[in-house]
């Protein structure tokens, strides 16, 4: 198997307002959404919505109740401004401040939020992933 992740499906209760959170944070809705899923240009990568009950029903799993699933999702940015920046914008379209950005143990400065249903997502600057000019960021020794 290859070391990459192609896409990450987020299972949602409701896709309209799904979508419409990750819009006013300014994400583009790609052309082969329909009213049962969304698809998002990540970078290298893609992310989706389907709707929460249909997506445990495919991996033919029970439906748990909502909570902490042990995943967070992260975007990195370039400096303490960005982080404070993304964290005040998720909030405005309707994300839930979870933890303040504040300085962390390995270095860096850190805060969470989630988004209408409930998934986390870290906003952080780590001074030892530099971010290039496309958005990507790398480990420096996974050539």
């Amino acid at each position: 198997m290859d070391p990459r992740i192609s896409l990450i499906t987020l299972g949602v209760a409701d896709m309209t307002a799904a979508r419409t959170f990750y819009e006013k944070l300014g994400w583009r809705t790609a052309g082969q959404s329909n009213d049962d899923v969304t698809f998002f240009q990540a970078g290298g990568m893609i992310l989706g919505f389907y709707g929460r009950a249909a997506l445990a029903a495919d991996a033919k799993v029970d439906d748990s109740a909502p909570g902490f699933s042990g995943i967070a999702l992260a975007y990195n940015g370039r400096d303490k401004e960005e982080v404070d920046r993304v964290l005040a914008e998720a909030v405005a379209a309707g994300g839930t401040l979870i933890k303040a950005a504040e300085d962390v143990f390995w270095g860096g400065y850190s805060g969470y939020f989630a988004d209408p249903d409930g998934h986390l997502w870290e906003v952080a600057y780590n001074p030892f992933f530099p971010i290039a000019d496309d958005g990507s960021i790398s480990l420096g020794d996974a050539d």
